[in-house]
């Protein structure tokens, strides 16, 4: 049985769980979907799992120090119970996103000499199978289900649990009490949007301190819910995790992408993580909707809408502003939590920049959106806004942690010092030292902004390209400000070594249809929607308004719009919705090369109007000036 002794302050991961069970002992610390029904593990039954687990990778071989990989497509509680098992046996957990090629998975065995792995699905299982073949490390691929000619890990479990009498218990106990804080506990490989994948070395104190801080920061209750859809692989999610554990927060499991609006209802969580993309949907699932409405409800509907817009949480209202607002939560943003599940207090944005546009529309409704921001080399969270203390400011990626330093340096990139910078990269010392400079400063490759309170991120150093004249453009300040428009879902700006940026914009079809009063439809349809003149009209305004403010070297002055989302199945997409910006540029390469077509005669005349009406790739309109 699990043991409740008196509980010192967590420098271990695998600590996490004993402190939840001498302090807020859980029902249900995780959960999950099996044939309908939710399947609840209390906190000692999570460790009576993970210790059996852990003694049958003993008995496997598995010592301190050793590589165990993991890979699964949706979360689930076996993949955490994994993660506290090999930890607390002083072995190292690999885990690896599950949309990798089979060549990356086996560069990420080998190069981690991984002994064994485990595999959440049979398309993962035949996957890893393959990548494996004829590396010598690998022992063995265990699965989470039954699967012909697999064992599953509760075959291993099960079968360690026969012999977990107390000698076995006193000899794991043993083995937690040899780790130490500074023992490296994960390597996380990361390639982020462009690169060979470079395994990050994570220690126990990176991952206890990063936790133990946020969840100071940003929770304020035990004995909550939290539902987990994002990776459990990315560190972003893994840290959440470890945060819920750590604070007593039930942990639920999202069954997959598409049943998280079904999952939210069901669960009622008081808070998740997410990331902006999914946010962008969740608006534009909004605006389809009101389009559907009777005219009545449809005109209220849009009236509270613009009234989210411009609601900001850091200035205190009028009368005639809190009027307003309860009338519309009345008839509006009411239903709108209902849809989440009628309890959420706290969405945690990260990964990417989020609109200001869609956190005001949150936090009118009720559902504070908290942004953060941090690499998977930071453990990750170097800032983040905070309920605690009413230190959250729209637009930024809130105050450093505690225990943490910040700096900007001459070329505008950020620099951060703290004890959740990790160790370096597995096997690269090359690529540590030019990442941690002798004085301790993780150089983030993100440019920024700091006042001294709050930290703001403008773009990505290593995405900041120069134009054919010399001009330097950072794709993301100009990508941020056009995902403000309703318009527009998705956009990638171009234009290194050219005389001009132009950019690739996916519309949001919902807004575009709904205004012009068109039927949405399939890619071919949409594809044969953005050629009515009507769009390009649309677009043009559109465009001419975003590139307001820019420097002329940063205006858009092409654009092609495409019928098909950018997707992580596809390629186009990490897993926590980022561009990859190559792969995208190679995609739509033909597209991108109209663009700059004749680009010598419009930097001539940029202020011309050059007829649209080239067909493009992938359904694309033809290059567009604007006007």
């Amino acid at each position: 049985m699990a043991e409740c002794t008196q509980a010192v302050a967590p420098t271990r991961v695998f600590d996490f769980i004993r402190h939840q069970l001498n302090h807020y002992p859980q029902a249900d610390a995780f959960a999950y979907k099996v044939a309908g029904e939710w399947k609840k593990f209390s906190t000692a039954e999570v460790i009576e799992a993970a210790d059996a687990l852990a003694w049958g990778l003993y008995g496997q071989g598995i010592r301190p120090g050793d590589r165990v990989a993991s890979v699964t497509e949706m979360n689930r509680p076996e993949w955490n119970i994994i993660d506290i098992a090999v930890m607390s046996l002083g072995a190292v957990h690999v885990p690896i996103y599950p949309n990798l090629p089979v060549e990356e998975f086996r560069y990420v065995l080998e190069h981690s000499a991984a002994k064994l792995a485990f595999a959440s699905s049979e398309r993962l299982y035949r996957a890893l199978s393959a990548a494996a073949d004829g590396l010598p490390a690998l022992q063995q691929i265990y699965t989470y289900d039954e699967i012909g000619g697999a064992t599953s890990w509760r075959e291993l479990a099960a079968s360690a649990a026969a012999s977990l009498d107390a000698g076995a218990r006193q000899t794991l106990a043993s083995l937690r009490d040899r780790v130490q804080p500074d023992d490296l506990a994960t390597l996380l490989y990361t390639s982020g949007t462009t690169g060979t994948p470079k395994g990050v070395m994570l220690s126990h104190r990176n991952l206890t301190s990063n936790a133990i801080v946020c969840a100071e920061l940003v929770l304020s209750a035990h004995h909550e819910r939290a539902l987990s859809f994002l990776p459990l692989c990315h560190i972003y999610e893994r840290t959440l995790i470890n945060i819920y554990i750590y604070s007593g927060v039930s942990v639920y499991y999202a069954e997959n992408l598409n049943t998280i609006p079904a999952n939210l209802r069901e669960v009622r969580p008081h808070l998740f993580s997410t990331v902006p993309r999914l946010l962008e949907k969740i608006y534009e699932t909004i605006l389809e909707k009101i389009e559907h409405l009777p005219a009545p409800q449809r005109i209220i509907a849009r009236w509270a809408l613009r009234l989210a817009m411009r609601y900001d949480p850091e200035r205190p209202p009028t009368i005639s502003q809190q009027v307003s607002r309860a009338v519309a939560d009345r008839l509006v943003y009411r239903k709108w939590r209902a849809a989440f599940g009628g309890r959420v207090r706290a969405i945690i944005s990260g990964s990417a920049a989020l609109q200001p546009r869609l956190a005001r529309i949150f936090w009118a409704a009720g559902m504070p959106v908290y942004e953060g921001y941090g690499p998977t080399e930071a453990a990750p969270v170097i800032s983040v806004n905070r309920p605690r203390g009413n230190r959250h400011r729209i637009g930024t990626v809130g105050p450093v942690i505690p225990g943490g330093e910040v700096k900007i340096a001459e070329d505008g990139e950020i620099l951060y010092r703290g004890p959740n910078v990790m160790a370096g990269y597995y096997l690269r010392p090359d690529l540590t030292t030019e990442t941690i400079d002798p004085q301790g400063w993780l150089h983030t490759g993100d440019v920024g902004e700091f006042d001294g309170e709050f930290l703001k991120i403008t773009d990505r150093k290593k995405e900041i390209f120069k134009t054919s004249g010399g001009k330097y453009v950072a794709p993301q300040q100009v990508e941020n400000r056009f995902k403000e428009s309703p318009y527009i879902a998705q956009v990638m700006v171009v234009g290194e070594n050219h005389k001009f940026p132009a950019a690739l914009i996916v519309p949001n079809f919902a807004a575009l249809t709904g205004t012009l009063g068109l039927q949405d439809g399939t890619p071919a349809e949409r594809g044969r929607i953005l050629h009515r003149p009507e769009v390009k009209r649309l677009f043009d305004a559109e465009v001419a308004r975003l590139n307001t403010g820019f420097g002329r070297y940063l205006q858009i002055k092409k654009y092609a719009l495409l019928p098909s989302e950018w997707s992580i199945a596809n390629g186009e997409l990490t897993p926590t919705m980022k561009l990859r910006r190559k792969r995208i540029a190679e995609r739509y390469a033909p597209t991108i090369a109209g663009l700059y077509a004749g680009e010598e005669q419009l930097a001539a005349k940029l202020d011309r109007y050059e007829p649209a009406g080239r067909r493009r790739a992938e359904g694309s309109l033809g290059p567009s000036t604007t006007t």
